[in-house]
């Protein structure tokens, strides 16, 4: 059984309109992301004339990689875990901090089938959408052990809905 995620026609038209709004906008944006491991930047970047929209992504997998890539305080990581609020509005802030980027989104999860512990479930994704000059804002969603391909995919589908938000 395949577990690769794909970029389904739901995906891509929500990508395409994405793209098509911050370009009509004038706006860009960067990604900072975790257990989707840079799938945000090339759903995007599949979009033709993407590149006047997607200023850069950082895949920060590894806790080190937030800290060296975004100066996530390595202190925050020990204090709330990878996969926390505040790491992934860190990561968000972070993003735009070492961007030329309007907005910045950060995903940070356990997109399983291991990984969990107490009180931080499989399934368990942190999304933070930071836009210079407003307040950084911050969700959590609860996807469920579905497998690492739903958990992803569904992840995408929430970073497209604050992206789209961010520019209004």
């Amino acid at each position: 059984m395949s577990t690769a995620i794909f970029f389904d026609s739901e995906l891509q038209d929500r990508a395409l309109q994405l793209v098509q709004l911050y370009r009509g906008l004038g706006l860009n944006l960067a990604t900072a992301e975790s257990c989707t491991g840079g799938l945000v930047a090339a759903l995007l970047t599949e979009v033709p004339g993407s590149s006047a929209v997607v200023e850069r992504g950082f895949v920060t997998y590894s806790n080190e990689a937030k800290t060296a890539m975004l100066g996530v305080p390595a202190a925050l990581i020990a204090n709330h875990g990878a996969v926390s609020e505040e790491v992934a509005r860190a990561m968000a802030d972070g993003a735009l901090q070492h961007s030329r980027a309007n907005i910045a989104v950060a995903i940070t999860g356990i997109a399983g089938p291991g990984g969990e512990t107490p009180g931080k479930p499989v399934g368990l994704v942190h999304f933070a959408c930071a836009t210079r000059g407003r307040e950084t804002l911050a969700v959590a969603h609860r996807f469920g052990d579905l497998g690492r391909s739903h958990v992803r995919r569904a992840a995408l589908m929430v970073v497209l809905d604050l992206l789209t938000a961010a520019a209004g």
